[in-house]
């Protein structure tokens, strides 16, 4: 018999996404599956939606709102699949995506994950380009998860395919965790397999611009979820391997923390910076455009940052006035 594939999809507020990822799932040629969906106490027609599908292949789930990671593990609790698919409510699957990972790993005996390819949209798949990353290969766990954070790579939660049992022994999503759960959580299924298996034109479709997203919160709830994801990942990589390569590249996601949160959360900045040093320090430079490169050449990283940070709230006409009015106020209390 064919194996099932469970496909998990936890939905939040997504009315207007969700029947285009419902009918992806649906319209995959892989056709023994079912769909798991929990609704984590929407406030708008998302339920509603979601019902309209129900059928014998698709199961829906109302919980009160209790987060993303505890709408995994309840998807996952009721998944009967011998393969996982993780599918986010406003992200859409090719329609052989999962026929063509599971041809590559074979049965669900396999020590293997399977990755694919995937590619950004806004508003239509249309508009999705497909370009090649570093992590489009075959790899072994640890060298997956140093080319992924030393470059900065991603490779979202739809694109892999997973066996049940590598599942299990990974462990359930950390319901601590809001803000890059799955930096945790795919941790451990990769630590818990053999390696990755990149499938060729197994395509996935990871839609940005969704403001609703629980990756655009920079909220101090989601900037300490953030930093705990990062202890989590980095403490389950060295126990799999201690060496100067994998202390790097842990230092390395610490350093880009650190540009990424200031000045909002000094206490967890502190706290990150010395992960780096204990991990023996990281040559990552801030990255930005090129009038933030200029601005970090002659003013230094921060008060870039904070000419950032500005631009980004007022825009550049009061940014610049602002910055106008604080360098002579500095006058006037220097002069006085």
């Amino acid at each position: 018999m064919k194996p099932l594939v469970s496909i998990l999809i936890p939905c939040y507020n997504v009315e207007q996404w969700l029947a285009e990822t419902i009918e992806s799932a649906l319209a995959q040629t892989w056709k023994n599956i079912e769909i798991i969906l929990v609704d984590d106490g929407s406030k708008d027609n998302t339920l509603a939606v979601a019902k309209s599908f129900t059928s014998s292949k698709v199961k829906i789930i109302n919980q009160e709102n209790t987060g993303q990671s505890a709408a995994e593990n309840r998807a996952f609790q009721e998944a009967q699949g011998d393969f996982i698919e993780y599918l986010d409510a406003d992200d859409l699957l090719a329609p052989d995506k999962i026929e063509r990972q599971i041809q590559l790993l074979g049965d669900s005996n396999s020590e293997f994950v399977a990755s694919g390819e995937w590619a950004r949209f806004y508003k239509s798949p249309q508009e999705a380009l497909f370009i090649p990353q570093p992590l489009w290969a075959d790899m072994s766990p640890v060298d997956w998860l140093i080319s992924a954070w030393e470059g900065h790579y991603m490779m979202h939660g739809a694109a892999w395919l997973v066996p049940r049992k590598i599942a299990e022994q990974a462990g359930s999503w950390n319901e601590q965790l809001s803000l890059i759960n799955d930096f945790d959580y795919f941790t451990r299924i990769l630590l818990a397999s053999q390696g990755v298996k990149f499938c060729k034109e197994a395509r996935t479709y990871y839609r940005s611009g969704n403001n609703n997203s629980l990756s655009g919160s920079k909220s101090r709830k989601a900037w300490e979820s953030a930093f705990l994801a990062l202890e989590l990942g980095t403490n389950n990589l060295l126990l799999k391997e201690d060496s100067p390569r994998t202390r790097h590249a842990c230092a390395t996601v610490f350093q880009r923390f650190i540009y990424e949160v200031y000045p909002d959360v000094p206490d967890l900045q502190n706290r990150a910076e010395a992960k780096v040093q204990a991990f023996g320090g990281s040559d990552l430079t801030p990255s930005g455009g090129p009038m933030f490169k200029l601005m970090s050449a002659c003013l230094g990283w921060k008060l870039a940052k904070q000419v950032q940070k500005q631009v980004y709230k007022y825009g550049y006409g009061e940014a610049a006035l602002g910055w106008k009015l604080s360098k002579l106020k500095d006058r006037i209390i220097f002069n006085s």
